[in-house]
């Protein structure tokens, strides 16, 4: 099979390209003139950050809602994701574990995230805060050899008893650990990274503001070469301005879109949840429901990685760049690059073909195009 336009590669945008596929791998990628004026075609994005999409979550560990959430992110050009869980009682940790392990095996998901427990209070946002305890690498073992493989990645918050420890264990088991809703200092935060921590969970977002007195955890997460930087491209969770300064310190290499996106996602205004907590959702920003019933901190977003990609691109990013952040260097983090990520010979035939005005056309996942 060909597909031809302009094609985004590591090296740069062929112009007049084509990408030939047999069977779920890629065989070529090469210069193809007599295309004219194609589409966009980009590697399938990976994103390493979603609770849930379309009305379907993926925190309660439900495998029939998982298929659906996942489903619902392929059409909007996601082929590689995590299934993120938020912060919860152990036992529903490891029945999720149990539940949604076949699904990667079935390569529906790339893994689990666990956003949390291990969190802080003062920083928890949209996390429930009963749930939040100090890291426990007896959970964590039991976890990890559970879900066989499964677990991919723990956030984390640095600060709390036991986290250096844990963060070393994830490490050691090749789990990556993140680093999140956390009130750490800069050192603190850099003392994490030196046990191996290798991903920033929406840098920004959930953290201590950053002082120049006090830098706190963004400056140490944005200036270490080795973090992975997750970044929520929607304009509500970061003002452009942000995002792009943000992306200019990395480079596109270290920082990695995300959606952190929720049921909510694809969906119209209402009332959602998200981790047994009630979710208002007006104008596409979701927010908890206070006690009043008025809106309180983000829970999530809304957000699709198609719509962070032109977001990224609309505050100045070129889209090789882009392209990039959405996929190369979040399947790095994980461990998956040489997989998926990249339109490259011998690679998976992971594929969004996009507009001119980067909207979806179509999605290739594994060599088939998805309905």
């Amino acid at each position: 099979m060909r597909v031809n336009g302009k094609v985004v590669t590591p090296s740069g945008v062929i112009r007049q390209g084509c990408v030939e596929t047999d069977g779920e791998r890629i065989t070529a990628v090469a210069e193809y003139p007599s295309v004219r004026d194609g589409h966009w075609i980009l590697p399938g994005f990976v994103d390493i950050h979603t609770h849930g999409g379309g009305g379907h979550t993926f925190t309660t560990g439900d495998v029939d809602e998982a298929r659906a959430a996942a489903d619902f992110h392929l059409r909007h050009g996601t082929t590689t994701m995590l299934a993120s869980l938020v912060s919860s009682p152990f036992e529903l940790m490891r029945d999720a574990t149990a539940a949604l392990s076949p699904l990667v095996t079935e390569r529906v998901i790339a893994g689990l995230h666990f956003e949390g427990p291990y969190l802080s209070t003062a920083r928890c946002g949209a996390q429930n805060p009963a749930h939040l305890r100090d890291p426990s690498i007896e959970e964590l073992r039991e976890l990890i050899d559970l879900g066989g493989g499964a677990v991919r990645m723990v956030t984390l918050a640095p600060e709390r008893a036991g986290a250096l420890d844990a963060v070393r264990f994830l490490t050691e088991n090749r789990v990556v650990a993140a680093i999140g809703h956390t009130d750490a200092t800069y050192d603190q935060t850099c003392a994490a990274v030196a046990a191996g921590a290798a991903v920033g969970t929406h840098v920004f977002n959930g953290m201590r503001p950053p002082h120049h007195r006090e830098p706190g955890p963004v400056y140490a997460l944005l200036g270490s070469d080795e973090v992975i930087c997750e970044l929520v491209a929607d304009g509500v969770h970061l003002h452009d301005g942000t995002l792009a300064f943000a992306a200019t310190v990395t480079g596109p290499d270290r920082a990695a879109l995300v959606t952190d996106a929720m049921s909510a996602a694809g969906m119209p205004d209402g009332e959602y949840e998200l981790g047994g907590q009630a979710v208002l959702v007006a104008d596409q920003v979701a927010r908890l429901a206070n006690p009043d019933g008025t809106p309180g901190p983000i829970a999530g977003s809304t957000l699709t990685m198609d719509a962070a990609l032109r977001r990224a691109v609309g505050a100045g990013i070129a889209v090789p760049d882009a392209s990039r952040m959405a996929s190369a260097t979040p399947a790095r983090a994980l461990g998956l690059d040489h997989q998926v990520g990249s339109l490259l010979a011998g690679w998976r035939a992971d594929l969004v073909v996009l507009d001119d005005d980067l909207q979806v056309v179509r999605v290739m996942r594994a060599g088939a195009w998805v309905d």
